[in-house]
């Protein structure tokens, strides 16, 4: 079966963005997914599960869980993203990139 009407993403996506509340909404979400995959990368490579690491970081699975797959609706704390990947013997970075040179 071939679909006909179906147009690429990307020039409706880059419309959507030109909107500053969509682009800052869409910017919110690309940041919990990259924390979601520190944070599992590092428990993976740590070898603990979403329990052991919970227990150790004083929270519960589900926060885990939920932080993992980017699925709650709040933006995880740098401390209890920082203590997290303490216990999986990794650390956090930040840097600043600008934009537009100055």
């Amino acid at each position: 079966m071939k679909y006909k009407n179906i147009a690429p993403a990307r020039p409706y996506v880059n419309r959507k963005l030109k909107d500053r509340t969509i682009k800052v909404f869409f910017d919110e979400e690309k940041i919990k997914s990259e924390i979601a995959r520190i944070v599992r990368t590092a428990r993976e490579r740590a070898g603990l599960s979403q329990r052991e690491l919970a227990e150790k970081a004083e929270t519960t699975q589900a926060v885990v869980a939920r932080l993992e797959t980017g699925t709650d609706s709040r933006m995880p704390s740098l401390m209890l993203i920082s203590r997290l990947l303490k216990i999986a013997d990794a650390h956090l970075e930040l840097k600043c990139v600008f934009d537009k040179a100055a």
